[in-house]
């Protein structure tokens, strides 16, 4: 790798890419990453076209140039549909003729970080495997050789939000909608209005130093500002979205702040009496209820809970033909005849609205008739990138031993241990804890939920804590119960 060049090979996490910008790669180094995604795309595809797209960050369209200049480079064709959403760049692998697609965006992370999400099949993006053939090429500089073509591609934007706004709605739902200063404030507002909803803006306007909190759905400070605004203007529901658009966070009319897999549950019943003998797919973050669940049990619908992550899920989705996937953080797929299978946080908004809509009840009762759980945020506690996955291994390895010599956890054994995603494990009353490797930060992910008590959702993160204290390799917390 030439001197100039700088690429932090941690970069390339399981389905993303993710660098602090220029700090762990430069300039330089996104030309590379182009390069490598470009030779990925021609040795599947003759002639290729790859339809590329921006966040709104002060650095994105630069990060772009460069990524766009490596990819031409190999022959690939770009499309530049500009500013956009993740979800946007994904649609437009349906309605223009696209061979891949790449978005530049770091999400919701904080100010400073870029990245990439990526995908050559429709609807799909790189999962593992591909991340580590596109590692490969890159750091080893395996790039193939050609000239493309550059075309700009003008008002797409309104092509998203035309097609969304066909999901008419009959009531006027009075819709907070949330947007953290990040881009879907340019999209959610208008496609909300367009379905027959009543909308009040918060921090919708775009503002890449994202002065008040990170537009990140499961930010404790976000959901409290939606809950706020709610309350204030007596509105039906209120939705967070991301700094890219691909998620949703969802407050009910009382200013309740509700997980994710509780709306998916909610969602999942209300399609299932559509759309008997379907599947959901739901990430191992996701409340237990999805199990034995009376609504899912009658109209013989069946719930997987498979890898968490955007990909992972996609994939999923996409593989088992399910109707619908639901992942805690606020990624919801909807396969058709709903969506196109990828992930979309204002159609998964729209989505809540049919709910509204179909049931004629306010969520606060719909979420309230759901078997009470008590379930905590989603904790992340710093792990450095090189030692997440040890700690992970032997941590699972310390449960499993556990389990075998029936050790007991305020009274209950381990009944179930799932491990397709970190370690997940059951206790007899159904209560559970969650111990992963976080896919695109330095830290793990814990997770914890009851059925039966607060006090047991507590003592299992306790149980989780201690064990990862002994370690020594785990930092601060981000937040914690």
């Amino acid at each position: 790798m030439s001197n100039l060049k700088k690429i932090d090979p941690l970069g390339f996490r399981e389905y993303d890419a993710r660098w602090l910008f220029p700090e762990s790669i430069n300039e330089e180094g996104i030309d590379s990453v182009g390069k490598g995604f470009g030779t990925q795309v021609i040795s599947k595809i003759k002639n290729p076209t790859v339809i590329v797209g921006h966040d709104y960050r002060s650095y994105s369209e630069n990060v772009k140039k460069n990524f766009v200049k490596g990819l031409l480079s190999t022959g690939c064709n770009v499309k530049d549909i500009g500013l956009c959403l993740s979800p946007t760049v994904y649609f437009s692998q349906f309605k223009l003729n696209s061979d891949a697609v790449a978005m530049i965006t770091a999400s919701h992370n904080e100010n400073g970080w870029t990245g990439i999400k990526m995908g050559i099949e429709k609807g799909l993006t790189h999962c593992k495997d591909e991340m580590s053939d596109l590692k490969d090429i890159v750091l080893n500089e395996k790039f193939s050789k050609g000239f493309g073509k550059y075309e700009e591609v003008k008002d797409f934007n309104k092509t998203y939000i035309n097609e969304l706004s066909q999901n008419k709605i009959k009531k006027k739902l009075k819709v907070v909608a949330a947007c953290g200063n990040g881009t879907a404030g340019i999209f959610a507002p208008d496609i909300l209005r367009g379905i027959g909803c009543d909308v009040i803006e918060l921090d919708c306007n775009l503002d890449y130093t994202f002065p008040k909190y990170n537009p990140n759905p499961e930010d404790m400070k976000m959901l409290h500002e939606i809950a706020k605004c709610v309350k204030e203007n007596k509105a039906d529901v209120g939705f967070g979205f991301d700094g890219d658009g691909d998620r949703v966070g969802v407050i009910d009319n009382k200013g309740n702040e509700i997980f994710a897999d509780k709306i998916g549950l909610l969602i999942a019943r209300d399609i299932s009496n559509t759309h008997k003998n379907s599947k959901f797919i739901v990430d191992v973050k996701s409340t237990g209820l999805f199990m034995k669940d009376d609504v899912l049990k009658k109209n013989n619908c069946k719930t997987i809970y498979w890898k968490t992550g955007h990909s992972y899920i996609k994939r999923k989705v996409n593989e088992d033909n399910a109707i619908a996937g639901f992942e805690k953080s606020g990624h919801f797929f909807f396969n058709t005849p709903l969506g196109y299978g990828y992930d979309d946080g204002i159609n998964s908004a729209i989505q809540v609205c049919k709910l509204l809509d179909n049931q004629n009840e306010y969520l606060d009762f719909l979420i309230n008739a759901l078997p009470k759980t008590y379930q905590s945020p989603t904790m992340a506690p710093f792990c450095k990138d090189s030692e997440k996955y040890g700690v992970i291994d032997n941590l699972t390895l310390k449960i499993k031993d556990l389990k075998e010599k029936n050790t007991k956890i305020d009274g209950q054994e381990i009944i179930n241990i799932l491990t397709v995603n970190g370690i997940r494990f059951t206790l007899e009353d159904g209560s559970w804890g969650l111990i992963r490797a976080s896919s695109n930060k330095p830290s793990l992910v814990i997770v914890t939920e009851s059925p039966t008590s607060d006090k047991i959702k507590k003592e299992i993160f306790n149980f989780i804590d201690k064990i990862l204290q002994k370690t020594g390799k785990i930092g601060e917390y981000d937040q914690k119960i």
